[in-house]
């Protein structure tokens, strides 16, 4: 199998955030021959205006839509605020969607994961997230990862919780598989 490249989009821009805790644990599941590398610059970009996305888009957004075309693979984490994602992810995923037809999101495999500190897990977050990515061209997994109770799960930036771990690492198993049969394809 050659390189996969995941690239992983934390929807928390929060210190010291559990989504951004239990993103950093993806890399340490990964298949021989996968590497993953966290976006950490969602909130330098403008709110999407069609006005501003020209040949010549603003620097930031440019920075993204280069960041997703290298990828072969994404994994996006989400929070749930008021019952969905939240702005600056729905921001972002707004951006990398253009041009229709042709983003970079176009085709892309997307493994979702989503966290809460109620049981849920951010249940109505990941659905639309899910619902998002397909309007926006990418395709994510069937399955997904909704970790309730993560400040449970997680002690001190590290999983603890043997069922998400499991769980996580059965994900993005299946996305980098996934990204190989695409890439055969």
């Amino acid at each position: 199998m050659t390189s996969v490249n995941i690239l992983t989009l934390v929807g928390s821009l929060r210190s010291g955030s559990l989504t951004a805790a239990l993103a950093a644990t993806v890399p340490s599941m990964l298949p021989s021959g996968a590497t993953a590398t966290t976006y950490d610059a969602l909130a330098e970009l403008p709110h999407y205006d069609a006005d501003l996305d020209t040949d010549a888009p603003p620097a930031s957004v440019a920075r993204l839509r280069e960041a997703l075309t290298r990828a072969d693979a994404l994994v996006v984490a989400t929070p749930e605020y008021n019952g969905s994602i939240p702005g600056v992810l729905k921001n972002a995923l707004d951006w990398a969607s253009r041009p229709r037809g042709a983003s970079p999101l176009d085709g892309k495999p997307v493994a979702v994961v989503s966290v809460s500190p109620s049981p849920r897990g951010a249940q109505w977050a990941r659905e639309d997230l899910v619902k998002v990515l397909r309007v926006a061209g990418a395709r994510p997994l069937d399955d997904s990862v909704g970790v309730g109770s993560v400040g449970e799960a997680l002690a001190g930036g590290r999983l603890v919780d043997d069922e998400v771990e499991a769980a996580l690492r059965s994900l993005v198993d299946a996305l980098v598989a996934t990204t190989g049969r695409f890439a055969a394809a």
